[in-house]
């Protein structure tokens, strides 16, 4: 228990400090401990380190500020994150998105790559990609409601912990790319979202089974097909369903529960 309360405080205090130069040391000075229990335990709950923490969720947070503040300069999120200079900012951006920033500005995705880490099951945000219908939570339960009797369809990569054993790079590169696969198969009114770490959903505007099984098979059609991580091409494959969700009234707070069991169902 010690030890759950410990690693929930270290991972508030990481929220709070996204835009604030801190270090190891300092979090473990705030918690009372030493860096080595804090590093340690921090490394055996999310498999990677402080500071690699701290690198990709300033970089999620930069990257909405990209999409939400087009007239600031890239100098001045540097500047806001951490960074001495406009080449530092963008190569710690480069290597968490894979674009830079600019190339990030014209073509931005809807969700957040490295969302903040839970010990608790919560409802995440919703995350869209590109051309794909952008709602907040409130309105994607609006929507569900008013699609009751569409399809959704859910993807979730085959053996994700061993690219991630790889490099968590490669890793973050795989979640790329089954959204990807699933964003480009859906239609133009279909709504991608994000319900897990590699798990997405999309809402389709349609009830017949049909539509939802060719994007089923569109996506299916690429498993094996192989991502690139340095001088390694990986392969990557996905779970694939398509479902409707047959209650007559959905709760609001059951929601994502109910869109991760289908998938779950389709895995076993």
């Amino acid at each position: 228990m010690e030890n759950l309360l410990l690693i929930t405080r270290a991972l508030a205090l990481i929220e709070d400090t996204l835009t604030e130069d801190v270090k190891t040391d300092d979090i473990a000075r705030e918690l009372y401990c030493s860096k080595s229990s804090i590093e340690k335990l921090f490394r055996y709950v999310t498999n990677m380190s402080i500071r690699d923490y701290y690198i990709r969720r300033r970089m999620s947070k930069a990257a909405k500020d990209i999409v939400s503040c087009p007239d600031v300069s890239f100098l001045d999120l540097a500047v806001k994150y951490g960074y001495s200079s406009n080449e530092a900012f963008t190569r710690a951006f480069k290597n968490v998105w894979h674009v830079n920033p600019s190339e990030y500005r014209k073509n931005p995705m809807r969700f957040e790559l490295f969302p903040a880490f839970r010990l608790e099951p919560e409802l995440m945000e919703d995350e869209n990609m590109n051309s794909k219908k952008k709602v907040d939570i409130s309105e994607l339960y609006d929507y569900i409601k008013e699609r009751r009797n569409c399809y959704f369809v859910g993807v979730d990569i085959k053996s994700l912990i061993p690219i991630n054993e790889i490099s968590h790079e490669a890793g973050d590169i795989a979640i790329l790319t089954a959204l990807n696969r699933l964003a480009a198969a859906s239609g133009e009114e279909d709504i991608v979202f994000r319900i897990g770490g590699d798990e997405f959903v999309a809402l389709t505007n349609s009830g017949d089974k049909e539509y939802a099984d060719k994007i089923v098979s569109e996506i299916l059609s690429h498993n094996g097909e192989t991502f690139r991580y340095g001088e390694m091409d990986i392969p990557l494959s996905l779970h694939v369903t398509s479902y409707k969700i047959e209650s007559r009234k959905i709760r609001y707070a059951e929601l994502f529960a109910k869109l991760q069991s289908q998938l779950d169902c389709a895995k076993a």
